[in-house]
């Protein structure tokens, strides 16, 4: 990411791209090449207050294609919340009754085993168990049988489990994210587990593909789509790969965010001259513009009650964050600290923005208690983009350059645990964490 492809250069410049057509379609689901679905995962820092826990390896998970005690400590590890202590040669499953006090002894507050043996019909039987071995408690499990495609978000969900139950908050490991890359000339839009794992290709084009969003219901992204040779924002299923123009305007169409109950879109049009921001219907009830002003407004994103709207605007001179009544209303200003700030991100449950502000020549990962106003940049490096949180809003991912690679991270929100989520592609940019699925697949 040179600095003339900075996340400030590409952000504000969206709006003046032209693209061609050539677009190359495959199929819904289709997995993406192996360099990119290999993620290496390393976790570095050191959280404020963890939970020492014991996951032994699962009864016969040998014979398993997936390693779920492995799966699981990596979850729990990359939350900061949690830190693996080594169950040794402990022979422990779902169906053990393991002495606590031992387990005590040894520093470990929680403890958890299970067992995995593939049925006569070809699905898995999966089992675990979780004991409170700091208060003597036996904390229950999980049980069921899925397809092996399906023993990863088994795992996901294991941990999900011992997350809530020793934590109190919903876990959002059973989750996914969205990201584009670029292979040479080719422009993926990529789906993928919340550990960068299980990747698929929704779409693949000649032409770029830049600001995804994911639905409410996380059944379908949102994204800017050059193949017509302008920008155009298309609202994409998922699973069926349908896909419908639901703003092709005169001049540009960009900057797609969700509201809260999935009805509506922000978008940012020039089609009055000057790039402003509009509401418009999902289902083609039309558009009405929210911002005035003869500024550029952009990167618009939706409070979690649907009030407001958080939006970068460079009307002051430089860009910055406003917030503006989605009734209508005059905009405020959000970010003083700083001469340059974009992406705003929200967290569900409204208490913290992300956002990408500049720090001397670099750009870093902020994050806003907007209660209060304070201001924390939580990242060490300087390329970053795109923040976007989990849908606990206890951890957060952004892209990066890390020792001259393109990266995702993921982070804790006070920046002491991160999570390097390295490929092989050169080119990774702009990932957004979906919301809690009912079901997937």
């Amino acid at each position: 990411m040179s600095h003339s492809d900075s996340p400030d250069s590409r952000r504000l410049a969206c709006l003046r791209l032209l693209g061609g057509s050539a677009l190359l379609a495959i199929g819904a689901g289709a997995p993406v090449a192996s360099a990119l679905a290999q993620f290496r995962v390393e976790i570095s820092g050191v959280g404020a207050t963890q939970i020492p826990i014991a996951i032994a390896s699962f009864r016969d998970e040998g014979r398993s294609p997936v390693s779920l005690s492995a799966v699981i400590q990596a979850d729990l590890e990359r939350s900061g919340l949690f830190k693996a202590i080594d169950a040794g040669a402990a022979q422990l499953d779902d169906a053990s009754k393991p002495t606590l006090t031992d387990w005590k002894t040894r520093g470990v507050d929680a403890l958890a085993g299970g067992s995995v043996a593939q049925l006569a019909d070809g699905r898995w039987d999966v089992r675990y168990h979780l004991w409170d071995a700091l208060k003597g408690k036996d904390l229950g499990g999980l049980s069921q049988a899925v397809y092996t495609a399906d023993l990863r978000l088994m795992s996901h969900r294991i941990a999900d489990d011992i997350y809530e139950k020793l934590t109190g908050d919903r876990g959002a490991f059973a989750t996914r994210i969205a990201y584009v890359s670029k292979v040479g000339k080719q422009h993926q839009l990529i789906v993928a587990d919340a550990d960068g794992e299980g990747a698929q290709v929704p779409l693949a084009s000649t032409q770029p593909i830049i600001s995804p969003a994911w639905s409410p219901d996380g059944r379908n992204l949102a994204y800017v789509s050059f193949e017509t040779g302008k920008p155009v924002v298309i609202v994409h299923d998922v699973a069926s790969g349908r896909r419908r123009v639901v703003a092709g305007f005169k001049g540009s169409n960009s900057a797609p965010a969700w509201s809260p109950d999935g009805r509506q879109l922000a978008v940012t049009l020039s089609r009055e001259g000057g790039s402003q921001i509009y509401i418009l219907d999902v289902e083609g009830g039309g558009t009405r513009r929210v911002t005035q002003s003869s500024a550029i407004d952009t990167e618009a994103t939706w409070s979690p009650d649907g009030a407001m709207l958080y939006f970068v605007s460079d009307r002051g001179g430089s860009p910055q964050i406003y917030r503006v009544p989605v009734a209508g209303g005059s905009p405020q200003r959000v970010t003083f600290t700083g001469p340059y700030n974009i992406s705003p991100a929200i967290s569900p449950d409204g208490r913290w923005m992300a956002y990408v502000g500049q720090v001397d020549r670099g750009y870093k990962v902020h994050v806003m208690d907007l209660s209060s106003g304070q201001v924390k940049p939580i990242t060490d490096t300087r390329y970053d983009e795109s923040p976007s949180f989990a849908p606990n809003s206890k951890q957060l991912i952004y892209a990066t350059r890390q020792q001259g690679r393109e990266v995702l991270m993921t982070s804790t929100l006070d920046g002491r645990i991160k999570a390097r989520l390295a490929t092989q592609v050169a080119d990774v940019r702009e990932p957004v964490w979906g919301p809690y699925l009912t079901q997937r697949r």
